[in-house]
């Protein structure tokens, strides 16, 4: 018989924070386990500043971007590079983003690829995450997954070129190319 591992709810993945069990340790909550993330590399550092910086120029006063910051799942509590979460900041004083607050998760994927295209991305369409991309910086291509569906997307797109507008910002436009560079 196979062992079986015990799984941690997002209150339990809470105390352990409060009572300092988890500190100076980079995890997340990922369906109940807590797992460690890898060390930042520079490359990874500069695409998700970069990004960032130009979501919040694209997006001023219709969205806010939050840096590798914890949202609140089900049974998860992921930090994504990127999350397009609704304002005002306020919302977030005593709270992370739920998922009804979200617009669009964004990972960037240097040396994670296979567990933000497994374990994320099914995390995140168990949520309800409307829009889930991955700028998959070795292939140098978006990856665009929309319309979840129990615990995946029902849509997935490989993008190299062009421009693409989030679901929830149909009229903003951005340009694959700048999220790529």
């Amino acid at each position: 018989m196979l062992p079986t591992l015990a799984k941690w709810t997002i209150e339990e993945y809470h105390q352990m924070i409060e009572a300092g069990i988890l500190q100076n340790r980079r995890v997340e909550l990922l369906a109940g386990e807590i797992i460690e993330m890898p060390p930042e590399g520079p490359l990874h550092t500069f695409y998700g500043e970069e990004l960032a910086d130009y979501l919040r120029y694209r997006l001023a006063g219709k969205a806010l971007i939050r840096e590798a910051h914890p949202i609140t799942l089900t049974n998860s509590e992921p930090e994504p590079d990127i999350a397009v979460v609704r304002p005002p900041r306020d919302n977030y004083r005593n709270r992370h983003p739920y998922p009804e607050d979200i617009f669009l998760v964004i990972e960037v994927s240097h040396s994670t690829l296979a567990k933000d295209l497994e374990i994320k991305r099914k995390a995140y369409a168990q949520a309800g995450i409307l829009e889930y991309w991955i700028i998959d910086v070795k292939n140098r291509q978006l990856i665009v997954f929309r319309s979840p569906n129990k615990d995946d997307y029902s849509s997935k797109q490989e993008i190299k070129q062009g421009n693409i507008a989030m679901l929830a910002f149909p009229e903003v436009e951005v340009t694959v190319d700048r999220l790529l560079t």
